[in-house]
């Protein structure tokens, strides 16, 4: 067995899995359902995260439903920001455990802290959404200037921007102004 595979899940075989024929996958059709690549399932498949129960006549990896799951789950993960080893872990917790106490103990820790970096994540993507959301808006009211005197460099003593005030922190770093009374103030000092 390769280091990191698991050991086969429910059955190693196809004739041993006892599975329909719409309860087993291609490579492809995880690939479809999953909206992953095939290369995504194949990697995954090598680094021992998936197993495959058997093959087709044509040679194609058969994997179970729970594999779907499986990848499904490791895909989210990853795309919350988990690392390969972080998931590893986790989907690991039981195999390591010489209980189910323990088994539980374990995941439960892994998991809450799962759960406390992804609820930080959202705390800091729903804030930058709402500032992106605020910059769209701010930077709309920019769409029909035609003031050469303000554009590029003077924009912060805009009425236009004035209005707008507080300006959203993107709106600020992208169009390179402090809140516009700020830079107002500034201005005046430098004439």
């Amino acid at each position: 067995m390769k280091q990191g595979s698991h050991p086969p899940r429910e059955g190693g075989t196809e004739a041993e899995a006892g599975t329909q024929a719409g309860d087993r996958y291609t490579t492809g059709e995880m690939a479809r359902l999953s909206n992953n690549t095939l290369r995504t399932v194949r990697f995954y498949e090598e680094a021992g995260i998936l197993t495959p129960i058997g093959r087709t006549d044509g040679g194609h990896r058969l994997f179970r439903r729970s594999e779907l799951d499986r990848l499904m789950l490791v895909s989210e993960l990853r795309e919350a920001g988990l690392s390969l080893e972080d998931i590893r872990v986790i989907l690991d917790a039981k195999l390591g455990a010489n209980s189910a106490g323990a088994a539980s103990e374990a995941a439960g820790k892994l998991l809450r802290s799962c759960v406390d970096r992804l609820h930080k994540k959202v705390a800091v993507l729903t804030q930058l959404t709402t500032d992106l959301e605020a910059t769209l808006a701010c930077a709309d009211r920019c769409r029909t200037c035609t003031s050469p005197e303000l554009f590029p460099n003077r924009c912060g003593t805009c009425e236009t921007l004035r209005a707008a005030e507080p300006l959203p922190r993107a709106m600020r770093v992208v169009w390179g102004v402090p809140n516009v009374g700020e830079n107002a103030q500034n201005a005046v000092q430098e004439e």
